[in-house]
């Protein structure tokens, strides 16, 4: 009899180590693909959402805040885990110059369940902050024409954007 509860007692430990183990790696891994995840989406997205009339025309790069977040939400809700809940909230979103601040939550819910069938959850929270970098070379004589005759068009334009 004591030999059969030693195994029994055994065999339930590892059930366990090995359970724990799984939670473990699930919970340090998903961390690192989220933030790879926000950080490509978030790249590709500001990519997207450059505003081509005003670049040609006052010559500064410009994002598109409806059109970023519409581009970030549609390739993120491709590329996610569909075991976990996530929770996207943009911070800051400047369109000149272009920079935007995102805070991912992703909740995984554990296999666990407790008294109540209530399960437990781990919360991962991934931060990036992303700024729209360009190699961009220009003759400085040829900006100052530019300015200097598009700068009412680009007044117009950003009147509603520069406050």
């Amino acid at each position: 009899m004591n030999k059969g509860m030693l195994t029994v007692g055994i065999i339930l430990l590892s059930v366990i180590a090995l359970l724990l183990i799984n939670v473990l790696t699930n919970f340090s891994t998903g961390s690192e693909l989220d933030y790879y995840l926000v950080k490509e989406t978030a790249d590709a997205a500001m990519e997207d959402s450059i505003d081509k009339v005003y670049l040609r025309t006052c010559g500064l790069y410009r994002i598109d805040k409806e059109k970023f977040v519409e581009n970030f939400v549609y390739r993120f809700a491709n590329n996610v885990d569909s075991t976990r809940n996530y929770d996207i909230k943009f911070y800051d979103i400047n369109e000149v110059p272009p920079k935007v601040s995102i805070k991912v939550d992703s909740l995984t819910t554990l296999a666990f369940k407790t008294d109540k069938e209530k399960s437990q959850a781990a919360d991962i929270t991934t931060s990036y902050d992303a700024i729209l970098e360009t190699n961009y070379y220009g003759d400085p004589m040829v900006e100052v024409a530019l300015h200097n005759n598009n700068y009412d068009q680009c007044k117009s334009l950003s009147s509603g954007i520069l406050k």
